[in-house]
């Protein structure tokens, strides 16, 4: 694989697109990234966590999901998600373009799909940047549970005025959960206001999962 290579995978749903980027060999671990409902794989979080985690040898493949793909504004329900999610898995296993340990992540609704896909994909972490918690100014409709259902090393990078949860209300969430790490940084759900921040909060937990 190149340094930067772009697949087109397909899926049940039409075709995804994986950008990967970093080393073709002396793979550190495999960081596969999904995007938010409201926007792609060039968002300035993933961005960044992309560049760090590259430069520091993990092979990142950001995963534009088949909705994106085909010019659609609206994410599907988090099913289908699911489902075009689990096909690119597949064709990347296939291609041999998993290497290392597995992290799955992404930012809010790419995050969520990383968490209920863990077990499935056999992951060795998830890295969830910006976990919608609950919708703004609903927190009775806490998905606290995709969280804590995490079995493997889990870090969360929130940011300090995210209006989908604050950190120390996922920290809360995640109060007594073995292998949970909250990363709060300043900014809101975008997690655009420093991404230098970010993304060495999202190596320094990369770290210990290869560690």
């Amino acid at each position: 694989m190149d340094p930067a290579t772009v697949i087109d995978l397909a899926t049940p749903l039409g075709p995804a697109r994986v950008t990967a980027t970093g080393p073709a060999d002396g793979v550190r671990g495999t960081l596969v990234l999904g995007h938010g409902a409201g926007g792609g794989i060039g968002s300035a979080d993933l961005v960044g966590v992309t560049t760090s985690a590259a430069a520091a040898g993990w092979r990142v493949l950001r995963v534009e999901q088949p909705w994106r793909v085909a010019g659609q504004r609206i994410a599907p329900a988090p099913p289908r998600l699911d489902e075009g999610w689990r096909a690119v898995m597949t064709g990347l296993r296939d291609a041999g373009c998993l290497a290392g340990p597995l992290v799955l992540g992404g930012r809010s609704a790419g995050a969520r799909v990383a968490c209920r896909s863990a077990v499935e994909q056999g992951a060795a972490g998830v890295l969830c940047l910006a976990f919608p918690l609950y919708p703004p100014g609903r927190p009775e409709k806490s998905r606290a549970v995709e969280l804590t259902a995490v079995p493997v090393a889990l870090g969360v990078v929130q940011g300090e005025r995210d209006a989908f949860g604050r950190p120390e209300e996922v920290a809360a969430a995640l109060s007594g959960h073995p292998g949970a790490s909250v990363y709060a940084v300043p900014g809101d759900h975008a997690l655009g206001r420093d991404v230098d921040v970010v993304a060495a909060a999202s190596l320094d937990w990369l770290v210990g999962v290869a560690g």
